[in-house]
């Protein structure tokens, strides 16, 4: 034999009759005539140069070398089958799972997530906050939102934004820790921040005192936290000066739960971005969310940049 395959569809008809053991059941699995089978059966002995099957009454037997042929030819058959069912499953599939860093997820994303139900009610929405990357195909996620770097995994992703950072605090704690210059902001309490991105970490507050124009110094946080969220919390609650990202804090720097200490900001080194399983696009709703989502991350690049 060449090193030409065989056409599918007589493979198909070989693999049909090894399962049922009969040309008539395998005729009506494939939704063909007896006749057809048979047809391909004796077409694909012919290419292989071995008989496949010998005749006991009405039922084939596989010969030893259909025996060795089928082995194998199933274990493709059962993938293509696998293969199906994941691809069903998808285009069935009726919500959205969009993966995002645990403190963006909470603190920008869900009000977005709630604004996205009014304009799309019914379908449901699950947001993950995790800061691993995830694969799409293995962990069933259809969108990623990803800091720095880690956008490039990816081979469909749209930057969002560049995030800034700035010294916020709660109302009552400025009123009895006044502010004049940026170096009153170091005298404290500082809440610290150490992300657990395995990419990069966010700016310190020694980068925000270069960035203010003081000399830089190797600051001590009473208090630090790994999510920006809880340090977030922790400064609306009165704990200290916090260097608050934008994207998390404009709401409750609209609500006056938050204010800034001091109008100097610092950009982060990365931008955040999302990223997309190309799957989701063909399902209803996928490139609209995808397009929501965009516009969000381009209002907030709007607005930080007159910061």
């Amino acid at each position: 034999m060449s090193g030409r395959l065989p056409t599918l569809r007589a493979v198909q008809a070989f693999e049909a009759v090894g399962r049922f053991g009969n040309v008539a059941a395998a005729a009506r699995d494939l939704g063909v005539s007896s006749g057809a089978v048979s047809q391909h059966i004796g077409r694909l002995e012919d290419e292989m140069g071995v008989s496949l099957f010998e005749r006991r009454g009405r039922n084939l037997v596989l010969t030893s070398w259909g025996q060795i042929y089928l082995e194998r030819v199933r274990i493709g058959f059962d993938h293509l089958r696998a293969a199906n069912t994941v691809l069903q499953r998808a285009r069935q599939k009726s919500g959205i799972v969009v993966s995002a860093p645990p403190s963006l997820a909470i603190r920008w994303l869900r009000p977005l997530v709630s604004d996205w139900q009014r304009i799309a009610p019914g379908l449901s929405v699950r947001v993950i906050g995790e800061d691993d990357e995830p694969v799409f195909e293995e962990e069933q996620v259809d969108f990623r939102i990803s800091y720095g770097t880690a956008r490039h995994r990816y081979a469909h992703f749209t930057e969002l934004f560049v995030d800034r950072v700035s010294p916020v605090c709660s109302p009552s704690f400025l009123k009895g820790h006044p502010v004049t210059a940026p170096a009153d902001v170091l005298k404290g309490p500082l809440v610290g921040i150490e992300w657990e991105n395995p990419y990069q970490s966010p700016p310190s507050w020694s980068d925000w005192a270069t960035q203010a124009g003081l000399p830089r110094l190797e600051l001590q946080c009473e208090l630090s936290f790994s999510l920006s969220s809880a340090a977030i919390d922790a400064a609306i609650d009165g704990a200290g000066y916090v260097l608050g990202q934008a994207s998390m804090v404009d709401q409750d720097l609209a609500k006056g739960k938050l204010v800034v200490a001091s109008n100097c900001w610092l950009d982060l080194s990365e931008p955040y971005a999302l990223a997309w399983n190309r799957a989701v696009l063909d399902r209803p709703f996928g490139r609209e969310f995808r397009d929501f989502i965009s516009q969000a991350g381009r209002r907030l690049r709007a607005t930080t940049s007159h910061f």
